[in-house]
């Protein structure tokens, strides 16, 4: 075993610049194998014809040599060049007294010094190989030479000659072949290096984006992703699950994509909840298919982020402008109350002052926009909480009975909020729903339920006429309304409300424990 791992070549050992140890450990086997032979096979190849005993000794000195040569302890103290040098210079010499022994440059054994150079051309690349040409081209004529001074038989000079000039040329080719080698080695290493920097670049990149990235093979098999797709998808996604598994909704979409004919598609969450835009594009040959997931409710806060900006710096430029004439208009109109007037003066004078109301209260709305103040979430007693709101609302709205907004909520259901945001949202949701209602007992109700995921929603509904279905991607947005006095912001702050506490606003369809028009629920955690 020592002796096959010493020929076969150690690569883990020191290694010259000008050196490549891979075909030196070929070039080490075909030794091996070439000794093997001699000894073997050799009097039946009719080698050592002309002198046995040489040849015996020639063949049991090269098999000797290249299992000294070969043990990886002579690279270490030789160094890998100068031990190239000597197992070349020992080839030749060898090969040249075997074919002496052997009847000269008739018995092949010059094509196998001929081998030999080539093999010397790819490992050491360095002018050492015309060295070796040289040497092994003055060893031929010598060999020729002596055995025309002997008298053995004729020696065809040139046929020699054509052979050491063989001896330069495969020296030489096989030296720049070895050259061209290791310049495309050396590339496809760079090309490795740059290929492994631009991967790792990418998964970092991947893993830092604010969109999910998922790989999906064969099966719905999920390949990779980053942390972005757990928070949007949820925890139970796991490298070597399916889709089916920890995504079901998002796996039908993927099913649908060749029906439906487009990239992106819209989906809900089954473990988050969140509405998320799943786009599906191929990833190579491999039959994979990447995805893309984006939070719509970042999307929509995006929007609304630029077009609060732009909101701020209008209000900031023209509130003061507009509350400074506001507020002497509402003190001129005092005064004229003061005075004596005819009817249609009174009905002037009111119009002047509910219309200076509505300005004051839409300024407020809007510089409200920009004041959210921080939650303060704590656990509340919903019952407790919503007769107590019913009880404010109803004296500060004196013209409204009492039991035309009712109360459903359990006992035992608590919600995690700010007492005052919670008062706000409900206070927005229940007057729309009061000037949209029939007015009759029962018109607006207000209901609770504990959700299978541990959350409680809080419902709104009225048996109003409903929003219209073009209308329902809009009534979130600021400054949108189908009333006359409304300034199309109350929705809005209460969807920002309950987002600051962590809560979902959301309108909704029909369901059967809600009134037939429109439907209102607000999502929010049982503990803060």
């Amino acid at each position: 075993m020592k002796i096959a791992g010493a020929v076969f070549g150690d690569t883990s050992s020191s290694t010259d610049g000008a050196v490549r140890t891979e075909p030196l450990r070929y070039l080490n086997l075909f030794r091996l194998v070439l000794a093997g032979l001699f000894l073997v096979a050799g009097r039946s190849l009719q080698l050592g014809s002309d002198s046995p005993i040489l040849f015996v000794g020639a063949a049991f000195t090269y098999l000797a040599a290249v299992l000294i040569l070969g043990f990886p302890d002579a690279a270490r103290l030789m160094g890998t060049n100068r031990l190239v040098t000597v197992q070349v210079l020992v080839d030749i010499t060898l090969l040249t007294l075997i074919m002496w022994a052997s009847g000269g440059y008739r018995s092949g054994i010059p094509t196998l010094i001929l081998v030999a150079l080539a093999g010397a051309g790819l490992v050491g690349q360095s002018r050492m190989v015309l060295f070796y040409a040289a040497y092994a081209s003055v060893a031929a004529l010598l060999e020729n030479g002596f055995r025309f001074l002997s008298g053995r038989e004729s020696v065809d000079f040139f046929t020699v000659g054509i052979t050491c000039i063989g001896f330069f040329a495969i020296a030489q080719v096989a030296r720049l072949l070895a050259q061209r080698a290791i310049a495309n080695e050396d590339l496809a290493r760079q090309r490795g290096t740059d290929l492994a920097n631009q991967l790792r670049l990418n998964r970092q990149i991947i893993q830092d984006m604010q969109d999910g990235v998922l790989v999906v093979g064969e099966g719905g098999v999920i390949r990779q992703f980053n942390p972005q797709a757990i928070a949007l998808l949820g925890p139970g996604l796991r490298d070597g699950g399916t889709l089916k598994e920890c995504a079901p909704a998002l796996e039908r979409e993927l099913q649908r994509r060749d029906e439906l004919g487009s990239s992106a598609h819209s989906v809900r969450a089954d473990s988050s909840g969140m509405m998320l835009l799943a786009r599906f594009l191929p990833a190579g040959e491999a039959n994979e298919t990447l995805i893309y997931l984006e939070d719509f409710g970042r999307i929509h806060r995006q929007i609304q982020q630029v077009k609060l900006a732009a909101l701020g710096r209008l209000t900031a430029s023209i509130a003061h402008e507009i509350r400074n004439p506001l507020a002497s208009v509402s003190q001129a109109t005092e005064l004229l109350m003061d005075e004596k007037r005819s009817e249609m003066q009174a009905r002037l004078i009111r119009i002047i002052g509910n219309n200076a109301q509505r300005i004051d209260r839409l300024v407020g709305d809007v510089l409200a926009l920009g004041r959210r103040d921080e939650a303060l979430p704590e656990t509340l007693p919903l019952a407790a909480f919503v007769e107590e709101f019913l009880e404010e609302f109803s004296v500060a709205d004196a013209g409204v009975d009492r039991g035309i907004v009712v109360s459903a909520v359990r006992p035992d259901l608590e919600i995690s909020m700010d007492r005052a945001h919670l008062r706000q949202i409900l206070w927005n949701l229940v007057g729309n729903a009061r000037r949209h209602c029939s007015g009759q007992p029962g018109a607006v109700k207000i209901s609770a339920e504990l959700l299978d995921d541990g959350r409680v929603a809080l419902d709104v509904s009225d048996d109003g006429s409903g929003i219209p279905e073009s209308l329902r991607g809009q009534v979130f947005e600021p400054f949108f309304t189908t009333h006359s006095k409304g300034t199309g912001l109350g929705l809005y702050i209460a969807r920002e409300l309950a987002e600051a506490n962590g809560a979902v606003l959301e309108l909704c369809g029909h369901a059967p424990s809600a009134l037939p028009g429109a439907h209102f629920r607000i999502i929010g955690h049982v503990k803060p």
